[in-house]
């Protein structure tokens, strides 16, 4: 099993850093502060980052088809932002009445756009559930049973497998996709610290998880042995991306939220993005193909 450590790249401080998203088009990294309510970029050709304000908590997006406009998925909806000028418009709103937000989304192959919630009181009630916005702009409830905080959604290669979770279980599954037949466990923690969070799917199908409390990112082969480990200098790793010019840098985001003042003193550059070349390389990953 190899072993390397990432290192800090940017000191965002942000609360609850997630949303690890690299954008082929443009060249530059993106994630979100959730509770921070703001988007961030960073641009690896100047090394320079800038956020910018969300009128209500980002948990996830996507780059577009067109390139102009990124899909949010804000707390309470989806809608469509225009990059240049900071509009947005409102899709439709996801679990009206219910105390969820959304969570972790990323593309399908197809360019849809596959998401979860999550309880925004109680993380251990599952009462959220899974989506997938499609290129019509409708919206379909996946068949995944519900969820507390919906995770870890990723798509190999070819497309024709999903992995997903739900994070409170430890549990990482993985079906047919978009079938959603033989769903099974693919991974279950069972050691003392760690819950999985984000994942990306390289280009060899391996599945890099972050895991939130456990100060690590870990990849799972196809059949779900761990077969590399990158330790991350921060109690809270939340989510992964590969990107840079050849996909082999994994870009990994992290969070304060929940730390008390003594833990920070030794963790001062949590909230911040980290950086690791691990020896494999990621894919572009799909835009949504809906119109905006």
């Amino acid at each position: 099993m190899n072993s390397t450590r990432a290192q800090l790249l940017i000191d965002s401080q942000c609360s609850l850093g997630e949303g690890a998203t690299w954008c082929a088009a443009s060249g530059r990294f993106w994630w979100t502060d959730i509770e921070g309510e703001k988007l961030w970029r960073y641009d690896s050709r100047d090394q320079k980052s800038e956020s910018f304000p969300m009128p209500e908590r980002l948990a996830c997006f996507t780059p577009c088809a067109d390139a102009r406009f990124l899909l949010l998925g804000l707390a309470s909806r989806l809608a469509f932002y225009e990059i240049a000028t900071g509009n947005i418009d409102t899709i439709m709103e996801v679990e009206a009445g219910l105390p969820t937000r959304l969570n972790d989304g990323r593309c399908d192959r197809e360019g849809r756009f596959v998401f979860g919630t999550k309880h925004d009181v109680d993380d251990a009630e599952a009462i959220g559930g899974f989506y997938r916005l499609n290129r019509d702009l409708s919206l379909e409830r996946l068949p995944l049973g519900n969820c507390a905080i919906s995770n870890s959604i990723g798509f190999t290669p070819d497309g024709a497998t999903m992995y997903y979770c739900d994070s409170p279980t430890r549990q990482i599954r993985v079906c047919d996709y978009p079938t959603f037949a033989n769903d099974r466990v693919f991974v279950e923690l069972t050691d003392a610290s760690g819950v999985p969070d984000g994942s990306i799917v390289d280009a060899e199908g391996g599945l890099w998880n972050a895991q939130w409390g456990g100060a690590r990112v870990v990849r799972y082969g196809r059949d779900g042995r761990e077969t590399a480990r990158l330790d991350v200098p921060t109690a809270q790793p939340s989510c992964v991306a590969f990107g840079g010019a050849d996909f082999g840098t994994l870009y990994v985001t992290s969070a304060r939220i929940g730390l008390d003042d003594d833990t920070l003193k030794c963790d001062a550059h949590a909230g911040g993005v980290f950086a690791a070349t691990p020896g494999a390389r990621g894919i572009a990953e799909a835009v949504f193909a809906g119109k905006a």
